[in-house]
Formats: structure tokens, C-alpha cells, sequence
């Protein structure tokens, strides 16, 4: 009797390992797998949003990352770089002092809105698998790890968590520094100004600061300025509340109108740095939240993110192991990166001096235009 034959069982497809997994769509995870996949890799880069959109920053793109920025763009959106507003100019006003201090070469100002979605585009055209909208909500392992999402497990031989400055991800313990006893939170819109001066001005007061720039979004020229404000949240909840602390800043806004809807973070948290967090490299906010007043932001993580995936070469290569490449970034970061943040640090314990020393300090700034000079170049 003939007895029907059956399907061979089967088997589940063995899931596939990428050499590197990049969790955060922002300018140090974009740099990263780009960096990474040109050079060869399999990249995985994951985005937990939806892109485009807003966010909290302040658009000011320092010269010392637009090389590196137009080497990621290569030709895939040259006019992004060619057509930004110049900066050659910073503004300080607080405590009735207004200092100003050239910006030697000239930083540009680009709208995260058209920045992060330009480098996620240039990261697919490199050959980065790209996912959006999509949780990382677990690492394990040591290599090669596993990530789960809602849907799926993935496998990598190496992981760079660009996933911001507080995650889920965020490993237990990070705790904030010492001195930071107080709630902060970030704010941040844009609105129209007829012919904005071509400054980065900041506008410092009690609790708190503004930055506010011209910025324009691709293919438009109506006036635009991006004001971004860090404040403490018992000082001010909202842009307009943070335009009434400063008397100048709030003269200068009643002429504006919102050209969005305000985007808001929180909370704020400075902690010690972290390059490496259990054999996963950290790059951008995820490693240390520098201080947005520096306008150095953008230009870190991106610098963060080309020096992960660089130092994860040889490893992908066979040369050297994850643990070596890991102890290389974090020597490298040190060294290199560090600097800037450390430097902000102090920057930011100056404007909690007592008013009558903060005055003296506008005063000498003032008078000494080299010292101004000077203080620019230590966040860079």
C-alpha cells in the first residue's frame, strides 16, 4: 500500500549576523555605519523614530566636523553643505554685557530636520541595512551580541550605541553628576525674522540660556531663526516663559512668529564619560552629554561615530579582538574628545558664579576681545 509521502520537516533559517549594529539614526549613529559600511562591514542601523523630524538642538554645525560631515554626504547631497548659512560670529549677552567673539572659520547652520534624514539616505546608499521605527529593548552577550526588538532577535559581532544622551538602553548606575541637583529640560523652535544677523547669540540668565540662530530647512529662504533654550524646570516650561527672563531676548521676540510646533527633551543629564559600557562602544549623547552652549554637539558625535568605526576595522578584519578595538576607542576618545567636554564643564561652573564675579567676567570679556577668541577655541 502506498503511503504518502511527507514534506521533510522545516528547519528555522539561522538568523544572520551582521558584523555591526548601530542603534540611534541621529549624526553619531549615521556616521558610524556609514564610516563602517564603506569600509566594508555589514551594517545593521536601527532609528526608534520616524525621520524626518524636529529636535532639540541647536543646528550649529562647528567647521572642524564640515569636512568629515561633506566626506559622509560625498556627492549624495552636496547642495545640503554648499547652500548652508555661515556663522562667523558668536554673541554672548548676560549680566547687561553683550561680548562678541569671531568664529574663525565660519561654523555652518543646518537644520537637524534636513541633516539627519540626509545622512540616514547617504547611510543606505553606502549598503546600510536600515530599520525605523524600531525598539532595541535588549543587548546581551559579548560578542557577537543579541538585540531584541518586539519582532525579531538580530545578531552582531559588535555593537555602537548612538541612542542618545537617556535611552532604555541607558545602563543602571549613570548616575548625574554631583553638582546637578535640579531638573533640566530642552526647548526648541523655530521662527520667522526678517533679515536674522548671521551670529550664534546666546542669552544667558538665571536658571538657564537661550541660543538663537538664523537656520534655513531645504529649499526655503523666508527668514528663519532656531531659538533653542536649556533651562531649569522650576525656571521656565515653555519658549515664551524662557523669553521673558532675558530683557533683550525678549524685545527680540516679539517680532517673531512660530514657523512649528515647539519640540521639548528631558530630562537633561550630565554625567562622567563613557566610551565603552560592557563591550559596547558609545558615541554622542550615549557617551556624555556635552553642553549644548558650546555648539560642539553635532560636531562630536559625529566625530565619536567615524572614531568607533574606525577603531572596529581591524576587528572586523581579524586582527585584533572586540576587547582590544574597545580599549582603543576609549584611549582614543580620551584623548581626543574628552578635551572639549571637559572644558565645557568648566565653562558651565563660570556662569554659576555669583553675580558681582559673573559681571567682572563680562567686563574683562569685553575689553580683552583675545580672551574671547580664546574661550571659543577651548571648545573645539
Amino acid at each position: 500500500m502506498h503511503t504518502p509521502s511527507h514534506p521533510a520537516p522545516a528547519h528555522p533559517r539561522k538568523p544572520a549576523i551582521f558584523d555591526l549594529a548601530v542603534i540611534g539614526g541621529g549624526p553619531a549613529g549615521t556616521c558610524a555605519a556609514i564610516t563602517a559600511a564603506r569600509a566594508g562591514a555589514r551594517v545593521l542601523l536601527f532609528e526608534r523614530g520616524r525621520l524626518p523630524r524636529q529636535r532639540v538642538c541647536g543646528e550649529f554645525v562647528s567647521a572642524e566636523s564640515l569636512v568629515l560631515l561633506a566626506g559622509l554626504l560625498a556627492s549624495s547631497a552636496p547642495a545640503l553643505l554648499r547652500d548652508a548659512l555661515r556663522i562667523p560670529q558668536a554673541r554672548l549677552f548676560f549680566d547687561g554685557h553683550s561680548v562678541r567673539a569671531p568664529i574663525d572659520p565660519p561654523a555652518a547652520s543646518i537644520a537637524r530636520f534636513d541633516l539627519d534624514f540626509t545622512l540616514w539616505q547617504a547611510a543606505q546608499q553606502a549598503g546600510v541595512s536600515t530599520r525605523v521605527e524600531t525598539t532595541i529593548e535588549s543587548v546581551t552577550g559579548s560578542g557577537p551580541f543579541t538585540l531584541r526588538t518586539e519582532a525579531e532577535e538580530l545578531h552582531a559581532s559588535a555593537v555602537i550605541n548612538a541612542s542618545g544622551r537617556w535611552s532604555n538602553l541607558t545602563p543602571a548606575g549613570s548616575d548625574p553628576l554631583p553638582d546637578q541637583k535640579e531638573k533640566w529640560l530642552g526647548l526648541k523652535a523655530h521662527f520667522s525674522e526678517p533679515s536674522p544677523h548671521p551670529s550664534v547669540d546666546l542669552y544667558f540668565f538665571e536658571g538657564g540660556y537661550c541660543g538663537v540662530q538664523p537656520v534655513e530647512l531645504a529649499g526655503s529662504r523666508e527668514g528663519r531663526v532656531n531659538a533653542c533654550a536649556m533651562v531649569r524646570s522650576h525656571i521656565a516650561r515653555s519658549l515664551p516663559e524662557v523669553f521673558a527672563l532675558h530683557a533683550d531676548l525678549s524685545v527680540r521676540a516679539r517680532k517673531w512668529q512660530p514657523l512649528m510646533e515647539p519640540v521639548s527633551t528631558s530630562p537633561l543629564i550630565f554625567r562622567e564619560p563613557e566610551p565603552v559600557e560592557n563591550g559596547v562602544l558609545m558615541v554622542g549623547d550615549a557617551a556624555a552629554f556635552v553642553d549644548p552652549f558650546i555648539g560642539d554637539g553635532i560636531s562630536l558625535a559625529l566625530r565619536s561615530g567615524a572614531l568607533a568605526a574606525k577603531c572596529l576595522m581591524p576587528f572586523f578584519a581579524s586582527e585584533i579582538s572586540l576587547a582590544e578595538a574597545a580599549t582603543q576607542y576609549e584611549r582614543a576618545y580620551r584623548n581626543r574628545l574628552l578635551p572639549v567636554i571637559r572644558n565645557s564643564s568648566q565653562l558651565r561652573r563660570l556662569l554659576r558664579l555669583p553675580r558681582p564675579l559673573r559681571k567682572s567676567v563680562g567686563h574683562l570679556l569685553e575689553t580683552a576681545p583675545a580672551l574671547s577668541r580664546w574661550l571659543v577655541r577651548m571648545t573645539r
